[in-house]
């Protein structure tokens, strides 16, 4: 059975609306904030189960705090997710039809891509092939811009990924829509785009980056967990979030 939601749960429930995405740190951080305010109990091993008590009662409108991990840093994240609107629609509101469709375009082109990836040259040649208005260069950066600031999608020297809001709150919608395409991790099981394969051919297993970095951590020589051929990819190292 959950607790009652009282006003510490309420506090972050707004914060989370505000803000759609928050670091497990920051979630920490939040939650220590909101029981101390409303000199609520705080347990700081709890926190799972202080937003269970909230997901209880966003069921009814069909919300979601969901969890999921950043394929950029490994770190964990919440994302308040809509989860009858779980596709493109859920950004009717914000952004114009021949806007979501260039989005779209980028989704189907980052999806089939190798490495999750997208050059602004891709995205612009894109937009070269749109059936609603076409957009000129500046409005296509003006969009790029407008994606990342609002969060659906990150940018690093130019090359454009989906976020970790965009994959925490469209998961169900990728795997659906792309569910010959899509890579699963084999160690978390979760979507991946940035990722590592296994070169046997007839094995073939995709691991996210971060995932590498923690499954081979002290590992002399490498191998692939399913197959157990040596695993040829540089292993990144673990990358430890930074305290606030």
């Amino acid at each position: 059975m959950s607790r009652q939601m009282g006003d510490s749960h309420r506090r972050f429930l707004q914060t989370m609306m505000a803000n759609g995405i928050i670091d497990e740190q920051g979630a920490k951080t939040l939650h220590q904030h909101c029981c101390q305010t409303h000199n609520a109990q705080y347990a700081p091993d709890r926190l799972d189960d202080f937003i269970d008590t909230i997901n209880s009662k966003l069921q009814p409108m069909f919300m979601q705090i969901r969890k999921g991990m950043s394929e950029d840093n490994g770190h964990q994240y919440y994302a308040l997710v809509n989860m009858v609107e779980n596709d493109v629609t859920r950004m009717t509101s914000d952004y114009a039809d021949n806007e979501l469709e260039l989005f779209r375009k980028m989704m189907d082109l980052i999806v089939g891509s190798e490495d999750g990836k997208l050059s602004s040259i891709d995205i612009l040649n894109s937009a070269d092939s749109m059936t609603t208005k076409k957009l000129k260069k500046s409005e296509v950066e003006h969009l790029l811009n407008r994606l990342v600031q609002d969060k659906w999608l990150s940018e690093k020297r130019g090359e454009y990924t989906l976020s970790t809001r965009c994959i925490i709150e469209m998961e169900p919608y990728i795997r659906t829509m792309y569910q010959d395409q899509v890579k699963v991790c084999h160690i978390c099981h979760a979507i991946a785009f940035q990722c590592q394969i296994c070169e046997n051919p007839t094995c073939g297993i995709k691991i996210h980056n971060p995932c590498v970095a923690r499954y081979f951590k002290g590992r002399t020589e490498p191998r692939c967990p399913a197959c157990e051929d040596f695993w040829p990819h540089e292993i990144p190292e673990v990358r430890r979030l930074r305290s606030q």
